[in-house]
């Protein structure tokens, strides 16, 4: 079978608030705003260079907001990327090296944690 993640689903309770977050703090690309009843409504967001977007929103998923916790983003410089968060006000994890790569971790506001991983130079 041939296959490729393209979307992952986030928990939210508010689909405004996580909007603000990762559109206007992160800087992700809004794809898709779409009220489709007073149950749905579909969010897509995809970060810059990026193959694999996000979807929040209301009516999408029966997972509790704030349960992700195992989503990796890969980012060339982990050092860079934290100060990025950082800026843009967003609690960030100091840079931990590992010999599998430099990683940063930081919560949205529902509490999902994200891991940004900067490959080891043998990648």
């Amino acid at each position: 079978m041939r296959a490729r993640i393209e979307v992952v689903t986030v928990p939210v309770s508010d689909p405004d608030v996580a909007k603000d977050f990762y559109v206007g703090r992160l800087g992700f690309t809004l794809d898709h705003d779409q009220t489709v009843s007073d149950e749905i409504r579909f969010l897509q967001v995809t970060p810059p260079g990026s193959a694999c977007s996000l979807a929040f929103g209301r009516g999408l998923s029966a997972m509790e907001p704030g349960s992700l916790n195992a989503v990796m983003m890969v980012v060339d410089d982990a050092d860079a990327a934290r100060a990025e968060l950082l800026d843009a006000g967003v609690a960030a994890s100091d840079v931990d090296p590992q010999p599998w790569g430099r990683f940063v971790t930081f919560e949205d506001p529902d509490g999902n944690r994200w891991t940004l991983q900067e490959l080891p130079a043998w990648r």
